[in-house]
This record gives C-alpha cells, structure tokens and sequence, in this order.
C-alpha cells in the first residue's frame, strides 16, 4: 500500500524501469497524508470528479461523478465528503454502494489545476465518505484548457448506455480524435489511483476493435499508474465527448513497454508505450455535468505523429 510519502513495491519498480528513482525520492514529498487548505478550497469550487475502482467481478473501471460547486466538502484534512453516488446504470454503482477503496482526481480544465485522492470510501445517506490515505496535486502538463459551456444546449441524449465487448466504429473515432482521457488503476494490495492523460488528438491509437495504445511521456516521477500496472493489469479508461456530455467507461488490463527507443520511434516525446486490450465497453450519453468548449492544446504536448488505421469490427 501506498501511503503518504511513501511508494509501494509496483511504484519502486516502474521508477527503476524508467531510470527515475532519484526524482521520484523528490517527488514524493509532495505525498500528503492530508488535505491542506488551498487544496479543501480548489476541491469546493469544482463540479465533477473522476472515480476509479474495481467491481465485484475485479475489473477496474473509471467513472465520473458530478454536482454544483460545494457537492466536494472536506469536513476535516483527513475526510473528503461527496454530495453524488454513481447512477443505478454505471459500471460502478454496486461497488460504491458498499465501501470500497478508491482514487479519485478532481480536475478543472479552465485553469489546468488537478488534484489526486486516495482513500477508503463508505457510502452515506447524500453520497459518499472517503478516508483519504493519499493527497497530491500534479503539475498542468498535457491537460487542454477548455470551458464550460451554459447548460441550456443541446437536448440531452435519453437513449440510455450501451454495452459491448469491442469498439464500435463511432467509438473508435471519437478516441482517435481525443486529447483527453482518464485511466484507473489498482496495485496488488487493492488501493485504487485515478489519473490524467492528455495529448494532441492522435496520441491515443485504436489497433482493432479491442486494442488501443498509446504513449507515456514525462510527468512527476511518481509512477504511480504505471507502478499500479505492474503489480495488477487491470484498468479502466474514461473517455470523454467534450462537446456531447457522453463518455466511454472501457475496462481491460493494459501492459507497459518500457523501451523508450521504440516508443519514441512511434511516438515523438515518448518514453514508454501503454498496450490496452478491452473486456467491455459502456457508453454513456450524459456523463458530463455540462458541454465544453474546444479545446486550447497544452504547449507540453508532444506532436501526435502518424496515426495506425483501426481496424473495423467483423
């Protein structure tokens, strides 16, 4: 387990593999067991915040949780208060009716800001409780700044989610053409992480229906995901539709190459390469809180490079 300012067995390892042990050592001071101020005043201004857990069937997914500014209260600096559950239709919505542990990030587009949170959640009358073990924030690399938009347009999508076990072609497109999704994960002992990935539209490839890949670049020498992947391939992806409030919640395992030669012959700026294959896939048309403007790309980001061609399904 990891606990404030320290890193467990995965995350020591991941951090030998990628020759950062040293600033890793750095970085983990940054580790709180503890929610300070300026951190309890970003977290009551946001509106959503990316969960990420495992199921009763031990797959990971990842989900968003949304409400108005207040719905994130931090009664004291060791507890986080959510003022939302998962809908009765969410991949997530039997594991977080019970406690469960969970990672959670909070992110703000509009100014770049994230914040990370790990802990042990127990659900309450409104929402959810979480002991948190674990506070950090990251730097604003590789997250697109983007804005709100009212929430008077367009109508909503009343379809309900669909389920699969392969990407469909539509699905496909719209992770070609992200900048942004986020990954769950999970180590050996079971504590859960939730992080960011950004990148030009491109970086993430779709290899056929049921393999993606995409690149790792430099970040905070953590490795906190990749750590998680080492010890457990188990992951879930959320991929949002900025413009349509959909998402895709993909569970799967996911594997790391670790040869930054390679990964950066394929990817310009890479340092490793990610192999995702799915077990299923849940669209759902109404994720987000609200729709987003477009996106203005990180100056981090590296260019996107040749994009394979999916595969279609058969």
């Amino acid at each position: 387990m990891s606990t404030a300012g320290q890193y467990h067995g995965g995350e020591l390892a991941a951090q030998a593999l990628a020759g950062l042990s040293g600033p890793a050592q750095s970085s983990r001071r940054a580790i709180r067991g503890e929610v300070p101020d300026r951190a309890q005043e970003f977290l009551a201004d946001q509106t959503m915040l990316v969960i990420g857990a495992a199921d009763a069937a031990d797959r990971v997914w990842a989900t968003l949780l949304s409400g108005p500014p207040g719905f994130l209260r931090v009664p004291d600096d060791r507890t986080l208060d959510i003022s939302a559950r998962p809908a009765a239709d969410d991949p997530l919505a039997a594991a977080l009716a019970s406690p469960a542990r969970i990672g959670a990030l909070a992110i703000e587009p509009a100014t770049r800001r994230r914040m990370r949170l790990n802990g042990r959640a127990e659900p309450t009358a409104t929402g959810l409780r979480v002991a948190v073990d674990q506070v950090y924030a990251n730097c604003p690399k590789y997250i697109q700044r983007r804005d709100p938009l009212p929430r008077t347009a367009p109508a909503p999508d009343t379809s309900g989610p669909r389920t699969s076990t392969e990407l469909t072609p539509g699905q496909q497109r719209l992770i070609t053409s992200a900048d942004t999704f986020f990954v769950a994960t999970r180590s050996a002992d079971g504590d859960a992480d939730a992080s960011h990935r950004g990148g030009n539209p491109g970086f993430v490839r779709v290899l056929d229906p049921t393999r993606l890949r995409w690149p790792d670049y430099s970040g905070n020498a953590m490795m906190m995901t990749l750590g998680n992947l080492h010890q457990e391939p188990a992951a879930g992806l959320l991929v949002p539709d900025w413009e349509t409030g959909a998402a895709l919640q993909i569970t799967g395992t996911a594997t790391v190459d670790w040869d930054a030669d390679a990964a950066a012959a394929e990817f310009p700026g890479a340092q490793r390469v990610v192999d995702f294959r799915v077990i299923e896939v849940v669209h759902r048309p109404n994720a987000l809180p609200t729709r987003w403007t477009a996106a203005e790309a990180s100056r981090f980001n590296p260019p996107a490079g040749s994009p394979a061609e999916p595969v279609p399904a058969v």
